[in-house]
């Protein structure tokens, strides 16, 4: 399977008096997220479901993201530590991209590719960012294919 893991755009800071789980997406980073999924899509980049946190950034970085996909389902497992129940919802499609935030983006991508959550912050997420995945929705099934930051997304637009 092709996972693909997004940590959400640029949204508000978190000293702007917004609850963390609504923190919204700042007018740039929707436009730098429009111009990354244009960069997705010059790479051939597409999803048969993208499962995104039900925070509100990773719900409108996810609805920015559907001219990829062609779905779109929030989940609890994705605003918390990475978790087997994850891994069986990620694994019921062969193309995914599951939208969320750091640290746990990471933390994710570490446990697929070497089996070892501790490793998380050897995989840097800036927001925006995706990685590319191929293999068993397991912890150590995958390889890394890609690791792009926005700034390359935003560049192949």
């Amino acid at each position: 399977m092709d996972l693909f893991l997004v940590r959400h755009a640029v949204a508000q800071p978190r000293d702007s008096g917004w609850k963390d789980e609504a923190r919204p997406l700042t007018p740039d980073g929707v436009a730098k997220m429009k111009r990354s999924v244009a960069g997705l899509a010059k790479l051939r980049v597409g999803f048969d479901l993208v499962l995104h946190s039900p925070w509100k950034r990773a719900v409108q970085t996810a609805k920015l993201m559907m001219p990829l996909g062609s779905g779109r389902t929030s989940t609890e497992w994705l605003a918390t530590t990475p978790s087997l129940e994850l891994l069986a919802e990620a694994a019921e499609s062969p193309r995914v991209a599951l939208v969320g935030h750091e640290p746990w983006m990471g933390e994710l991508c570490a446990w697929l590719v070497t089996g070892d959550m501790a490793l998380g912050s050897q995989f840097v997420f800036k927001k925006g960012g995706v990685a590319h995945l191929q293999g068993r929705c397991e912890p150590g099934g995958c390889r890394l294919r890609a690791l792009w930051t926005p700034r390359t997304l935003r560049s192949a637009s």
